[in-house]
């Protein structure tokens, strides 16, 4: 009996690791694709005010999201 009560709750401990863990893939992606947006959305002028070429983008987006 205790052994059926541990892989449950195994189990159930397995299920909510992967919720959070989509969880927090679904926030880094919307933070790649809010970041992605913004810096888009700027004129070269203001990129090129913030030290970054057009080019340079989706890189940074990347890097906002996913190595922060």
């Amino acid at each position: 009996m205790t052994t059926h009560t541990a892989a449950a709750e195994s189990f159930g401990a397995r299920i909510e690791n992967m919720t959070s863990n989509w969880r927090a893939s679904l926030e880094r992606r919307r933070v790649y694709k809010r970041t992605l947006n913004e810096l888009s959305a700027l004129s070269n002028r203001e990129l090129s005010d913030l030290g970054l070429h057009r080019s340079m983008i989706r890189r940074v987006a990347w890097q906002a999201a996913y190595e922060a």
